[in-house]
């Protein structure tokens, strides 16, 4: 809401009324009394545009009727429009131009008549008034509009700068909370795999020291070492990336680190099939992450949660498209649903293949076991 309180180009204004009436009026040689009366109005006006920008319409009027009580009172001449013409500006500045006008188009014509009345020659009346007095309306009154238009494009830039900075600001929280989410991926992702095959293996070397086993608790033993270390690597390179500036980034897991994280599950004791169908060395890299990541969880909750003995993982790419499958011989149904941890799992499976617009579907396999099957449109990745 704009400020109303008068300011200091209001009081100019005020002054500059009653210096032009007193002016006038000391000029005309009015007896005293006359221009002690002409200066009480003249002081009136000038309280009224102070009272302008507060109420700028019964400032109007009231200016109006001063001015036609000023030559009720057969005052010495200042014309109609310049005593009011502060008030006439800061009425249109104010967004009240058609007040304004009407107002000064009513002095001019009250002024007008008057004078025709009294016996003024036509030509002369008619050219003052609209030559000098009406000009002068125009004009105050044109630049009174123009100042608020001005003030309402600057205002209105102003918001538009505003709201681009706070479009900036939910922006860079979106990209914030992008990358958290990313990164939460990727600590669930490593840890979780890791955490599995750990506590598998773990299991295995206690059963194996129970049976007086050595070979086999070193095995894995070794196995638990393995993956541990790995886990570290990744986990380090992800909170590495909170750390430093931008820059070249370590390469993520793809394609080629498949037989790896495949190796690192069998050492647990589970069997594992791989097959790699169709040129996904040429695919991009984040379709190989994403492969690679969606691999390692549902290996993962295979550990965690369908006592299997076998797993068959297929990735086949053919010519604008890729799928990949999952499918175990464990228990699968419900039992191996998507609730608990398995269920975050499985939400951050879809989440990473929605991000390339592909599609995520679990469930029962048609050999009883559990199924997760990944379809990835790679014309919409690759363009």
């Amino acid at each position: 809401m704009p400020d109303t309180s008068p300011t200091r180009a209001d009081a100019l204004l005020a002054a500059a009324t009653v210096a032009l009436v007193v002016v006038a009026v000391v000029a005309e040689g009015t007896a005293p009394a006359r221009v002690v009366l002409a200066c009480a109005v003249a002081v009136g006006l000038g309280v009224l545009v102070l009272g302008a920008r507060r109420w700028p319409l019964p400032a109007l009027l009231a200016t109006a009727v001063g001015i036609l009580a000023y030559y009720a009172l057969d005052l010495p001449p200042v014309g109609v429009v310049a005593p009011a013409a502060a008030v006439l500006y800061r009425v249109a500045e104010r967004g009240r131009v058609m007040p304004a006008a009407l107002v000064a188009g009513g002095l001019l014509a009250v002024s007008v008549a008057v004078r025709l009345v009294e016996g003024d020659d036509v030509a002369v009346v008619v050219g003052a008034e609209l030559g000098s007095e009406a000009a002068l309306a125009l004009a105050v009154i044109a630049l009174g509009d123009a100042v608020r238009n001005r003030r309402s494009l600057r205002a209105a830039l102003v918001r538009q700068a505003m709201a681009a900075d706070e479009e900036r600001h939910r922006e860079a929280a979106r990209q914030v909370e992008a990358e958290r989410l990313r990164i939460a991926r990727e600590v669930h992702d490593t840890l979780g795999h890791t955490m599995s095959v750990i506590t598998l293996q773990s299991a295995v070397a206690r059963e194996a020291l129970t049976d007086r086993d050595p070979a086999q608790a070193e095995g894995a033993l070794a196995a638990i070492h393995s993956v541990s270390g790995s886990a570290m690597a990744e986990l380090r390179a992800t909170l590495g990336t909170l750390r430093r500036e931008p820059g070249p980034h370590e390469p993520t897991p793809g394609f080629a680190q498949l037989p790896a994280l495949v190796d690192g599950v069998r050492r647990g004791g589970l069997a594992v099939d791989l097959r790699v169908d169709g040129p996904v060395e040429a695919l991009p890299a984040v379709v190989g992450s994403t492969v690679y990541r969606v691999v390692q969880e549902a290996l993962t909750n295979v550990l965690r949660h369908a006592g299997a003995a076998r797993v068959a993982v297929t990735v086949r790419a053919t010519p604008g498209r890729l799928a990949l499958e999952v499918v175990d011989d464990g228990r699968g149904g419900p039992s191996a649903g998507a609730t608990g941890r398995k269920g975050q799992g499985l939400r951050g499976m879809a989440e990473r293949v929605a991000l390339l617009g592909g599609s995520v579907d679990t469930g029962t396999a048609a050999t009883g076991g559990f199924r997760v099957s990944v379809h990835l449109p790679l014309a919409r990745v690759t363009s």
